[in-house]
């Protein structure tokens, strides 16, 4: 079984979310800023959202300040702006840090599991994605210039 499946995370709302309920989902997990250059991929993910949530597809976003502080806002401004701007309807977690001594479980786990280019494993800007199996298994690790709807097709391949 994935270790993906043994974590827990804070939601935006501050809940917990045991990742054991994504068993048989196919996932894709996104760190995500408001004042970044990439923030207008949050409507390319949202279609994805929309598009295959009804067949298994879990969407989550990240929110993270640790590049440049494209992530000030408290967890209302980020829901409000998300909603207001994006009609985000996907899941966000609490704002977490990607990298460094503090960084979420989540992504020391995403990250070990596929380095990015060079075999390095750092995040190394807002909207890097990682794509999951329904087995709980990274399958592909996507840089911030990767649009959403270039990443489609592989999520086709695992519904």
């Amino acid at each position: 079984m994935s270790k993906l499946y043994d974590l827990t995370v804070k939601t935006i709302a501050n809940q917990d979310w045991n990742l054991s309920s994504l068993k048989g989902k196919v996932v894709l997990v996104v760190n995500v800023a408001s004042k970044c250059g990439f923030t207008r991929q949050y409507a390319g993910l949202e279609e994805l959202y929309k598009k295959y949530q009804p067949r298994g597809f879990e969407l989550i976003g990240a929110p993270c300040n640790q590049f440049n502080h494209q992530e000030p806002g408290s967890p209302e401004d980020i829901q409000k702006f998300c909603k207001l701007t994006y009609d985000v309807s996907f899941p966000l977690l609490e704002k977490l840090d990607v990298n460094g001594p503090n960084e979420a479980p989540l992504y020391k786990f995403l990250k070990e599991s596929k380095s990015g280019i060079f075999g390095m494993t750092r995040i190394k800007w807002n909207f890097e994605k990682f794509l999951i199996d329904r087995q709980g298994n990274v399958v592909k690790r996507y840089s911030s210039l990767t649009e959403p709807s270039f990443i489609a097709p592989d999520i086709e391949k695992l519904l």
